[in-house]
């Protein structure tokens, strides 16, 4: 249990910056000031300057009120880049920290709408060179959100946003964030459809028998209110199509396109009025225009904001282990069921193994993809988790100090303690979000697998280096979020190449040292375009260059 800290007065709401030139005294002194006896003395040269100063005093009040008003109305107007920006504190997760600096030290200003996390730490003037570069933030390269949708986008958005004979409603399933990317693109087929968006059914969870509902998770007002431009959300059918008989789909094809979308049900959703769409994981494509792309990212980093309680007690947690310095955050996958799924081996030896090959061969629909490869070729083509020990052999070979704070997001590993003793022989300092809570705090979200994958992502979103063990739907997530409010450090573990390197125990460890620095220095959450390599990525991943754009604060604060 963590030990009771007081959260420093950093982490509380700023008045408004107008107010903070002038102190308190001053305007008491000028609500409370009473005439005084007119007393006729003497001429004095000091009563000119005086009106002097008051006349300079209130030319000064003015040209502020001015510039304050010019900064609102470049916020509110649209821009060549950043028109979803403001510059103004978001109201939400931790205001002082809405402007966060880049290594080029220019804020990244987000909008209120958008979860944004703690500041990353400057790196200590105690630290070595190796763990100087180890906490050292990546190039943001000046890149920004930009949100700026297009005049015929808007246009159109007039009809959509007050849409009231077409409703979508949509069925998600799978872990949490595997449902945030399904409610990403129900908004978009929404749009697409022009219809009114049902908030999205969750399905019960059919590993972890989670029966969460959309409000228990996600705060549905926010929703709401942030798409009102874009979508119409509304909470059930209206009176009017409860009888309706809905067209109801279950099989998608991938990488479908908006075309193909309005020619498979738009015909009968203007008949019927309703349409129920399930299984649309990773269906629709990836390539959207630039409109459809960018109302993704309002989705994934602005709409789907947790429910309140939840947020806040992920803020807690993750002020708990900042306020002691800087931390990692890794995403251990070590489930039972994700060694199962990928058909690799645990390194936990012949008795674990043998667990996990029989539930494999009682249930092979369960493996996924490439049936005819061994364990061996898929440890060696890149496919496989890193276990504990790999882990921590890796961020040890980056330049971790031994005392760092390490966070443990995810489930419970597979073998228990004795599957993380690589990792907490290396680095002591292993925490978990229940070693965070205090007494009481996590009982009202016990078997709510959802709400501590939540928390898991608040408290890893605020770290000042995230590392996943595999891939999967939080780590390309947090990719693409962490790039989005400002590039923090993202360090993605090249797997088919460090695989001989961890075998070879002939290596030195200043070799391998340098051999895994070397490996990764582009892998660490610098800018990196969606479109460079494959243009089937995900713009959740990858937000640049769709939803981020270069353009520096000075040079909209001068447009």
């Amino acid at each position: 249990m963590a030990r009771p800290r007081n959260i420093k007065s950093s982490f509380i709401k700023t008045p408004s910056p107008f107010f903070t030139f002038l102190p308190v005294s001053a305007f008491t002194s000028l609500l409370n000031k009473s005439p005084s006896p007119r007393i006729h003395r003497p001429y004095s040269s000091s009563r000119p300057r005086s009106y002097l100063f008051v006349i300079f005093l209130l030319i000064l009040l003015s040209l502020l009120g001015l510039s304050l008003l010019r900064l609102v109305s470049v916020s509110q107007n649209p821009s060549p880049c950043p028109s979803f920006l403001t510059l103004l504190s978001p109201p939400t997760s931790h205001p002082p920290f809405a402007s966060l600096a880049s290594k080029n030290h220019e804020p990244v200003v987000l909008s209120r709408s958008a979860t944004v996390p703690l500041p990353a730490h400057p790196v200590s003037g105690n630290a070595t060179a190796e763990e100087a570069e180890f906490w050292a933030q990546p190039d943001g390269e000046g890149y920004r959100p930009c949100l700026d949708f297009t005049i015929q986008y808007r246009k159109a958005s007039a009809k959509i946003s007050k849409e009231k004979q077409k409703f979508l409603v949509v069925v998600v399933s799978g872990g949490l964030n595997q449902q945030k990317n399904q409610i990403v693109d129900a908004v978009v087929i929404a749009r697409i459809l022009e219809a009114a968006l049902i908030v999205p059914v969750l399905a019960v969870n059919q590993i972890w028998k989670d029966e969460s509902e959309f409000s228990d998770i996600f705060d549905v007002d926010h929703f709401k209110r942030t798409l009102q431009a874009d979508v119409r959300v509304v909470s059930s059918l209206p009176s009017t199509h409860l009888g309706s008989k809905p067209t109801i789909n279950t099989q998608m094809p991938y990488n479908v396109s908006p075309l193909w979308i309005r020619t498979k049900f738009l015909t009968e959703l203007n008949r019927g009025g309703v349409l129920i769409l399930r299984g649309i994981d990773s269906k629709l494509s990836k390539n959207l225009p630039l409109d459809l792309q960018k109302l993704r990212c309002k989705v994934a980093f602005h709409a789907l904001r947790f429910a309140g309680p939840i947020q806040e007690l992920g803020d807690k947690f993750a002020r708990r282990i900042w306020i002691e310095g800087p931390y990692i955050a890794l995403h251990l996958r070590l489930e039972k069921d994700v060694w199962v799924r990928t058909g690799c081996l645990t390194g936990l030896g012949p008795e674990h193994d043998d667990i996990i090959r029989k539930i494999r061969e009682s249930q092979p629909k369960l493996l996924t993809g490439r049936l005819n490869m061994t364990n061996t070729h898929r440890r060696l083509a890149g496919l496989c988790p890193l276990n504990a020990l790999q882990v921590a052999r890796l961020i040890k070979g980056l330049g971790a100090p031994r005392t760092a704070q390490v966070y443990r997001a995810g489930g419970e590993p597979f073998g228990g303690a004795h599957a993380l003793q690589g990792l907490v022989g290396e680095f002591p300092n292993v925490i978990t979000k229940e070693m965070l809570a205090r007494e009481g705090e996590l009982s009202p979200y016990i078997n709510r697998s959802s709400v501590m994958a939540a928390l898991d992502y608040i408290v890893s979103l605020s770290s000042d280096v995230f590392l996943p063990s595999h891939g999967g739907n939080m780590g390309r997530v947090m990719q693409g979020h962490r790039a989005y409010v400002g590039h923090r450090k993202f360090v993605k573990p090249n797997k088919r190449e460090m695989v001989g390197f961890f075998e070879d125990t002939s290596i030195f460890e200043a070799k391998f040292k340098s051999v895994m620095k070397q490996m990764h220095r582009r892998y660490q959450g610098q800018p990196e375009k969606r479109t460079n390599k494959r243009s089937s990525r995900d713009v959740i991943a990858y937000p640049v260059p769709e939803c981020m754009c270069r353009h520096s604060i000075r040079h909209l604060l001068r447009s």
